[in-house]
């Protein structure tokens, strides 16, 4: 068990590289996953009890805490990333299908990863799971509403089907895993010490799926798509941070704020695109997966910077005084 541990922890470390790698490896061979497409949505249900399993009490203490810090941080998720979705949609004139797929990923929860992330940015990391939690068990009413108002321009999108997915695949299964974690207790810490590796295992499954669904249509248009990726990705990380400084967070929150309304639960995205208009409308998520853990580690990685060269100053002031 210890063995499967570590290797879940190097997986986790280094999930940016496998979904990278298998993404290629589903556009240059799609056959070998093309098959995938039925696992899906089962294994983003696995990864949401995974997330019911791994979820404390503590985690919804900062809530409480802190609640007006919280709430930003919802609030700039949901309005940030599906107002900069639509515009980009609107700057790109980009095609129906493309459209619904950018907003859908972007009228989603904030995912796991962003907690990981600000973690290695020595971010605000209670914060970041506060706001998580809040977004994920909102996504239920707040992303089909979302979608239903931005996207309906692009293509018919049915508010009640969207609500009824949602809450399949992401509040009971969360329930779910909260309901095993207080009946089997202490037991369930094994299990939890594995998550990272079976959520990476399925979400490079879903992206591999999604990709290989869709190689033709990536092939087309891809370069396009990608583009409003790193855009969409980019602004999130940019007014994510604004916003903390504009109510006068200090560094660890704002760096918590650029990371939680930055990266996206693209999987959720993948899956609900997938179910409910078509494999193309699905590669914005997929593509925003890759991309997402990629500019996520390379800011964590300038925010920790940003965090000793602050040390150090406060340091050179103590030594002065």
């Amino acid at each position: 068990m210890r063995a499967l541990a570590a290797l879940s922890r190097f997986v986790g470390n280094t999930f940016a590289y496998w979904v990278l790698f298998f993404a290629v490896l589903a556009f240059m061979q799609p056959q070998w996953f093309v098959d995938l497409k039925v696992a899906i949505v089962p294994l983003l249900g696995l990864v949401m009890f995974g997330m019911g399993l791994a979820l404390k009490l503590e985690d919804f203490a900062e809530v409480a805490r802190r609640p007006g810090r919280v709430a930003l941080g919802v609030i700039a998720q949901f309005v940030i990333m599906p107002g900069t979705a639509w515009l980009l949609c609107q700057a790109f004139s980009l095609p129906p299908e493309i459209a619904v797929g950018v907003i859908l990923v972007g009228c989603c929860p904030s995912g796991t990863s962003s907690n990981v992330m600000t973690w290695l940015a020595r971010g605000d990391l209670a914060l970041a799971v506060a706001i998580s939690a809040i977004t994920t068990l909102l996504a239920p009413l707040l992303t089909p509403a979302l979608i239903w108002l931005l996207a309906s321009a692009w293509l018919p999108v049915s508010f009640s089907a969207l609500f009824w997915s949602i809450l399949q695949i992401v509040l009971l299964p969360i329930a779910l895993g909260i309901v095993a974690q207080r009946l089997l207790g202490a037991r369930v810490r094994h299990a939890v010490e594995v998550l990272p590796l079976v959520s990476v295992v399925s979400i490079v499954i879903i992206v591999a799926a999604v990709v290989a669904a869709s190689q033709a249509k990536i092939a087309e248009s891809g370069l396009l798509i990608m583009a409003i990726v790193v855009l969409h990705n980019s602004f999130g990380y940019l007014l994510g941070y604004f916003t903390g400084r504009l109510f006068g967070l200090p560094l660890a929150q704002r760096k918590t704020l650029s990371l939680e309304v930055g990266m996206q639960n693209s999987g959720l995205g993948a899956a609900l695109a997938s179910a409910h208009f078509s494999p193309l409308a699905a590669v914005p998520s997929a593509l925003f997966s890759v991309w997402h853990n990629i500019s996520g580690a390379l800011l964590s990685t300038w925010f920790r910077r940003m965090s000793e060269k602050q040390d150090r100053a406060e340091l050179a002031r103590q030594t002065a005084d």
